[in-house]
């Protein structure tokens, strides 16, 4: 669909998933991440980059974990994560929008869990790739873990521990052959209905990843 074709219909409100590409399973357990490999860190700097281009591929499952867990696993054995938080809040989900469905990853559990038997990967960004590509991130604040945080402050620090997990991914991407690219112009409320979340919890960003088209 196109970029323009898709904001008419955010504007009515009518922006909404397409039916799943095959059955989604209630769970996807998620191989063990491999924490060695991949380019040291100056090299995969000099080559982090946005590209809008993404082959249809599917990422297989062992590169699906460690991309996850690079976003925003469990590193060390307090429950830790690969990316900050303010007051150890945790309180960033990633949301993982695949052909078949839609899934929030679980780190502690090292899985994926159904939360929407349909393919929400238009309804994640304006941009017409979004569409096609291989696999939509959605980052989302469950606000009701911040209690520890004043409210006025509690949207800037999850948005910062949101782009922090961003560069994850971006580096991740950039030292695996990958490619990726973060998008704000997303349309929230159709995400966050497509996704079933809650008043407690918002959309802050979405991010495409894919091999190179």
């Amino acid at each position: 669909m196109s970029t323009l074709a898709k904001f008419a219909l955010g504007a009515m409100g009518r922006l909404r998933p397409t039916p799943a590409h095959g059955d989604a399973s209630p769970t996807i357990p998620l191989p063990p991440p491999d924490r060695s490999g991949g380019l040291p860190l100056m090299q995969a700097l000099a080559q982090r980059r946005s590209s809008r281009e993404f082959a249809a591929a599917e990422l297989p499952l062992p590169i699906l974990s460690n991309l996850l867990w690079a976003a925003d696993g469990v590193n060390r054995d307090d429950g830790g994560r690969t990316a900050p938080s303010a007051m150890n809040a945790q309180e960033i989900d990633v949301y993982v929008a695949l052909p078949s469905g839609a899934y929030r990853y679980d780190a502690g559990a090292n899985t994926l869990r159904l939360v929407a038997g349909s393919d929400v990967r238009r309804v994640t960004g304006y941009q017409d790739f979004v569409d096609d590509a291989p696999l939509d991130l959605v980052y989302v604040a469950d606000h009701s873990r911040m209690k520890l945080v004043p409210v006025s402050m509690r949207a800037s620090y999850a948005n910062v521990a949101a782009g922090a997990i961003t560069q994850n991914v971006y580096l991740f991407a950039a030292s695996n052959g990958l490619v990726s690219v973060i998008r704000a112009w997303i349309d929230r409320d159709a995400i966050a209905n497509a996704l079933g979340l809650s008043h407690d919890q918002e959309v802050l960003l979405s991010q495409t990843v894919g091999f190179p088209k």
